[in-house]
């Protein structure tokens, strides 16, 4: 089956909340296993004993050769915590969640899970991972409810036992079905999705069952069943010799690019020569040879209203590279003073003649004169609100200083929506995947007669449109 297939075939499908979408996390959602992730960290941590790390290994051992179920390997791993405060392990998971399994996630997954949304199906992550580990995925992917294994807690305090059983094998089966009768949710009329044959009996237990990025005898067991089968392509935080190739490719012609434009400004004299050729020359070159396209809806708009502030949702590192194939010529960006310094940025802040502002306390509208007087200049300046790259294509919090911008230079915001360059280079990854990139460039928002005072409202309605556009992706006409 492909992905496109089945994204048609829920769009089709019986709608409303007494339907359900039945997720597995580990090997489903995510390419990998949070078990791995927290276990890794707590290596790193020197929170593993030798004895601890040989009592693991055996019952891992047991349960890949010997075919033994979850049961005694939580149970241990639970035990191995004991005494942790609950509020700690919420913080851990989170952090976990942010710096590896936020990258980790299917971006076909994601689609899955937006077309039962769309669907108006009742959304339920079934897991055995634990409930510190579950939940920062359910959250960023807005599942209605978490079936997982539960620590027992007592003041607060994790007591080393589990609230209950795993949620393995027959164990996640019962479960299921417990939450759709309290629910009013119709089974024969559910979907459920899973990579492991230990799932075979709650892939059994809905009318709609998918074995996805199946592992083990699950392939298998899904042709006995005629099962439709799905693989998903790797997120962009996955390693790969081929991504690897092309990266440096890619760097390489940037870097070059760089060096004759900087050629080509000494010979004319000219900065803004050199700036506009890199600006132009080099993302474009370096996307296509990392196999990067670009989609792009309301490509007019990026010239209808110059200078401008652009603004764009900040994933990933290949976003600069969008930009400037995009943005292509006059445009700057904003830099923290502090970076003046940085012997790693200098060149090309040079280059591109960056606006350099001081953010200490007490700076207030002063900080912004720089900045102010390029835009009134000519030159535009690209800027991400959210300030940081998110770890997901979900919005973060906006930052008020390039709207306070906009508004004190009298020119308009262009929103650039960019809706999934992480899934071919995620956050921290430092390698680039084939393929293509969509991009929507929204109407421009004048700000010329906007008030001073209620930058807030402008903050809100931009940020609105953003993620109207994210939940609704455009098409040109």
């Amino acid at each position: 089956m492909k992905l496109e297939d089945r994204l048609a075939e829920i769009a089709a499908g019986p709608q409303g909340p007494t339907v359900g979408a039945f997720f597995d996390l580990d090997g489903t959602l995510i390419d990998g296993y949070t078990a791995v992730t927290v276990y890794r960290d707590r290596i790193r941590k020197r929170d593993v004993g030798l004895l601890e790390f040989g009592q693991t290994l055996g019952l891992a051992l047991d349960m890949r050769l010997r075919g033994a179920d979850l049961d005694a390997l939580a149970a241990f791993a639970v035990r191995a915590l004991a005494g942790r405060q609950e509020e700690d392990l919420e913080e851990w998971g989170e952090r976990l969640f942010r710096q590896e399994i936020a990258g980790l996630i299917y971006p076909g997954a994601r689609r899955l899970v937006e077309a039962h949304k769309r669907a108006g199906h009742t959304l339920v992550m079934a897991t055995s991972a634990t409930w510190f580990q579950a939940c920062p995925v359910a959250r960023d992917l807005e599942f209605d409810e978490v079936l997982c294994t539960r620590h027992q807690v007592a003041d607060g305090m994790l007591t080393g036992e589990l609230d209950g059983g795993t949620l393995w094998g027959a164990g996640k089966a019962r479960a299921v079905s417990s939450f759709a009768d309290r629910a009013g949710v119709g089974l024969a009329e559910s979907y459920a999705y899973s990579n492991g044959a230990e799932d075979v009996p709650f892939l059994a237990a809905v009318g709609h069952p998918v074995a996805l990025n199946p592992d083990g005898d699950l392939p298998a067991a899904a042709l006995v069943q005629d099962w439709p089968v799905l693989r998903l392509s790797p997120p962009g935080s996955r390693f790969g010799v081929g991504p690897l190739v092309r990266t440096s490719v890619a760097l390489g012609a940037l870097l070059g690019s760089v060096g004759l434009s900087v050629g080509v400004g000494v010979l004319s004299r000219s900065r803004s020569t050199a700036a506009n050729l890199a600006g132009s020359l080099g993302p474009d070159l370096a996307l296509a040879l990392a196999g990067v396209r670009l989609n792009v809806v309301g490509e007019s708009n990026l010239w209808a209203r110059r200078p401008a502030v652009f603004m764009f949702n900040h994933q990933s590192s290949l976003d600069l590279g969008v930009l400037g194939s995009l943005i292509r010529r006059d445009v700057t960006a904003v830099v923290k003073k502090e970076a003046r310094n940085d012997p790693r940025f200098t060149a090309i802040g040079a280059l591109l003649d960056v606006a350099y502002v001081d953010r200490s306390a007490g700076r207030g509208r002063a900080a912004l004169a720089p900045a102010v007087d390029k835009l009134r200049s000519g030159v535009s300046i690209a800027i991400a609100p959210e300030g940081t790259r998110s770890p997901t294509p979900r919005l973060g919090r906006f930052k008020k200083g390039g709207f306070h911008l906009a508004v004190e230079a009298g020119v308009p915001i262009v929103p650039i929506v960019i809706r999934n360059a992480g899934d071919l280079m995620w956050r921290d990854s430092l390698l680039v995947h084939p393929g293509t990139v969509d991009v929507a460039v929204l109407d421009p928002i004048e700000t010329a007669d906007w008030p001073g005072d209620e930058v807030d409202k402008l903050v809100d309605l931009v940020r609105t449109r953003f993620e109207s556009t994210l939940a609704d992706w455009p098409v040109d006409s």
